[in-house]
């Protein structure tokens, strides 16, 4: 059976300087850490809103 999962790839485009505590934390668990690095995550309503909440941290790069 072909896997069926939903993915998105997201890359940081923002620095974490000088930004709030949680939005660090969140980089840290979309699996972000240093500036155009790219993550492959499963595409749930939690990540979804992870990346909503550092929109302007990063970048939707691919979405399959």
């Amino acid at each position: 059976m072909a896997n069926t999962e939903k993915t998105v790839t997201v890359e940081q485009t923002g620095s974490p300087i000088r930004r709030p505590k949680d939005q660090r934390a969140t980089l840290i668990g979309l699996g972000l850490n240093k500036m155009h690095r790219r993550s492959t995550l499963k595409d749930t309503p939690e990540v979804r809103g992870m990346i909503r909440k550092v929109q302007h941290l990063v970048r939707v790069v691919d979405e399959a």
